[in-house]
């Protein structure tokens, strides 16, 4: 077992990037995406940024649950919640994500039933303790997530609970990839991989972004001394003229994953042909939906909902951090209009969002530095 401490070492921290400025090509600059927001928490906490050559930048992907999710959605969900004797229940980073008109925060403070829980099991636990309430879990997040998410559900149908759905927003990993690969303006080098999702799903699946692409890709873990090995990994690549899908995070990372959390996400999901992503716009195969044989723990299916497509604030240029193509500071509303405490976009809210990041850790001071 290794401790924390081994993977924050500043000595070990210092030699890994003096090696990668030993593998920078003079005159040549390379972009990164670190795909996922711990990763950029982690980039700016300890300064990893400031350890880095010139040559190589790091730039933030949709790799972020909350910050993805679209306002229509959040819509939904305070209108689930808006039912008689209905209980939301949801994640707390949820909480403040903002709606068209009003976050859930602000839903419970005029009234609405929600409630925060720190799993699934926590939302079942509710239904079965409150059984004249109805109890929907309100689910968000990647592949990480998602195998809770259905052995949650499977243990509702297995006794029976009647009064427990989910209002599901799972989403996946590799099509809001490929259509940043696809994106004609975005110049992209390499990607340091979602550690977390490639537990699920295996480092292997991430193989189309260097076998189709060209790109390397290298799945990495979120302490300091990851991140860095994983620059130095990409950077070898780019050195030795190769390309491919290396694990840094192989403590953790399989390459074929979690085969009893995909076994059980197929069993409890279906792909929805489309769904829309905040700062993206909509995805064919991007997100999950409960499969017909879960279709009576659906909440799409036992509510109403509005379902509308609601346009993200035009001051808001989350969908351009999203992307990768501005940093945080450089939005129109960073650190002024929007803040942690009263965030206009998903990106200030969520912990592992890219705007949060630079804001809690000082970054905002850079918004001095735009031209003009």
């Amino acid at each position: 077992m290794r401790y924390v401490d081994e993977f924050r070492d500043a000595e070990l921290g210092n030699a890994q990037a003096t090696r990668i400025l030993s593998l920078v090509e003079p005159g040549r600059r390379r972009k990164l995406m670190e795909v996922c927001g711990g990763h950029t928490h982690t980039i700016y906490r300890y300064a990893i940024d400031d350890l880095l050559p010139d040559e190589v930048e790091l730039v933030h992907g949709p790799g972020c649950p909350v910050c993805v999710i679209p306002m229509g959605r959040v819509d939904d969900a305070i209108a689930i919640a808006a039912h008689d004797r209905v209980t939301l229940a949801c994640f707390g980073d949820v909480m403040r994500v903002p709606g068209s008109e009003r976050t859930l925060l602000e839903a419970k403070a005029a009234g609405s039933d929600v409630r925060v829980v720190y799993s699934p099991l926590d939302a079942l636990r509710l239904a079965r303790e409150e059984p004249d309430r109805e109890v929907v879990f309100f689910a968000i997040g990647f592949e990480t997530t998602a195998p809770s998410t259905a052995l949650t559900l499977r243990r509702a149908k297995a006794e029976g609970i009647g009064n427990f759905s989910c209002f599901c927003n799972h989403v996946l990993i590799e099509p809001p990839l490929r259509a940043l690969l696809d994106s004609p303006d975005l110049d992209l080098d390499g990607f340091i991989g979602p550690g977390q999702v490639a537990t699920i799903i295996g480092a292997d699946a991430f193989g189309f972004v260097a076998g189709e692409y060209g790109k390397p890709l290298v799945v990495s873990g979120f302490e300091p001394l990851d991140v860095l090995r994983s620059v130095e990994m990409i950077m070898r690549q780019f050195a030795e003229g190769r390309c491919a899908v290396e694990n840094e995070y192989g403590r953790v990372v399989t390459a074929s994953g979690n085969e009893a959390a995909l076994a059980v996400m197929s069993e409890v999901f279906a792909p929805r042909p489309t769904f829309e992503w905040r700062g993206l716009g909509f995805i064919e195969d991007s997100a999950l939906r409960l499969s017909d044989s879960y279709a009576d723990l659906d909440a799409e299916l036992r509510f109403e909902l509005p379902g509308a497509r609601v346009a993200d604030p035009q001051e808001c240029q989350c969908g351009d951090v999203l992307k990768g193509i501005i940093k945080p500071w450089e939005c129109r509303v960073f650190g002024t209009a929007c803040t942690p405490e009263r965030a206009i976009g998903t990106c200030m809210v969520s912990p592992e969002g890219a705007c949060a990041a630079y804001y809690n850790y000082g970054r905002h001071s850079q918004r001095q530095e735009i031209p003009g």
